[in-house]
């Protein structure tokens, strides 16, 4: 719950099942300017109106995300995405492709379509069109662009569940819609289709490899800093770029080869590498190997092992290729200095 001044204020955010009546209300809530946790394909998102400040103001109060860091647009389709931006001739082809879905699209932003707050003050907007039913009813019936990340506090593990987002944002927010785990796991794809050729903002559920067939070509990867350049001090062109993101309260050791003292295991196809016997606990993404189940247990298993009473999480070292390259992402994020 936001106060007048855009400050959090302690109240129980309500649950309420995905259904008619929850949609209906989740609509409701979000044309009158309040906060709704939405379930997408790729995570649970904490939705506000897009093209009301205030509301944009509360959400980034309700997370602590810093204004800087711009929002997705989440619009119910094409037609509607072609009002909030220009979209390139790159962007039309792979918004053919693959939405709805989990790819987000960052084009030359429509003025006054979207709040400039929302944009973090950039001249373009990401946009994308989620696959979920109950986000694309909620679309809809709100009949504006839907400014949506992850309902989770600024930094934290991403929620794929409803419980994660209350354990997060309870009291911060309006309502949470529960419509049971995310089937994707990890946050959207980004591409910027701002120039010439498209860039791989940040790898999601949209394998690379799609992406290429697609276009017909490979994306460009964003410049490499050099080393010792201080970080550019204006606003990143899509969420998710900060270099320590989506990181639980413990320490994260990847590629570990072995299990020390006090730490828990994250292992992948069974693997169980020596001192495995004497984690404090242990999840496997995916015993089978199978990497989209292991996208779509990622966060859960990272929150699970933050509670387990471990001193740091020990992750081996994954696969890189499809939706690889998303988890390592994701994986490198959580490692990264805080």
């Amino acid at each position: 719950m936001m106060s007048a001044g855009g400050q959090a204020t302690e109240r129980a955010t309500r649950r309420m099942a995905a259904d008619a009546a929850g949609i209906d209300e989740a609509a409701r809530v979000l044309v009158a300017g309040g906060l709704v946790a939405l379930p997408t394909e790729t995570v649970y998102g904490l939705a506000c109106d897009a093209t009301n400040p205030r509301a944009v103001a509360s959400l980034y109060a309700a997370k602590g995300r810093p204004t800087f860091n711009p929002l997705i647009a989440h619009v119910p389709d094409l037609a509607a995405a072609r009002r909030v931006g220009r979209l390139t001739a790159a962007a039309e082809v792979l918004a053919a492709r693959f939405w709805p879905g989990p790819l987000t699209l960052v084009v030359p932003a429509i003025e006054h379509a979207t709040s400039e707050l929302a944009r973090a003050g950039l001249s373009s907007v990401a946009i994308r069109v989620p696959a979920h039913p109950v986000a694309q009813a909620v679309l809809a019936a709100a009949g504006r662009p839907i400014a949506a990340p992850s309902a989770n506090r600024s930094g934290h593990v991403s929620p794929t569940r409803a419980e994660h987002v209350l354990a997060d944002l309870d009291g911060r927010i309006d309502l949470v819609l529960d419509a049971g785990p995310s089937r994707v796991g990890v946050e959207s794809t980004i591409l910027d289709c701002t120039g010439d050729r498209p860039v791989l903002l940040r790898p999601g559920g949209l394998p690379r490899e799609a992406i290429t067939a697609a276009l017909g070509f490979a994306p460009a990867s964003p410049a490499p800093r050099a080393p010792g350049e201080p970080a550019a001090e204006v606003a990143p062109l899509a969420p998710g770029m900060l270099a320590s993101h989506y990181a639980p309260a413990l320490p994260v050791r990847l590629d570990a080869r072995e299990v020390r003292p006090g730490e828990a295991l994250l292992t992948f196809a069974g693997t169980r590498p020596p001192g495995t016997e004497r984690a404090l606990a242990i999840l496997d993404l995916s015993p089978a190997g199978d990497l989209v189940e292991a996208a779509a247990n990622l966060f859960d298993h990272l929150r699970r092992l933050d509670r387990s009473g471990a001193q740091a999480i020990a992750v081996i070292a994954l696969p890189h290729e499809g939706l690889g390259e998303a988890i390592a992402d994701r994986l490198s994020r959580a490692a990264a200095p805080r």
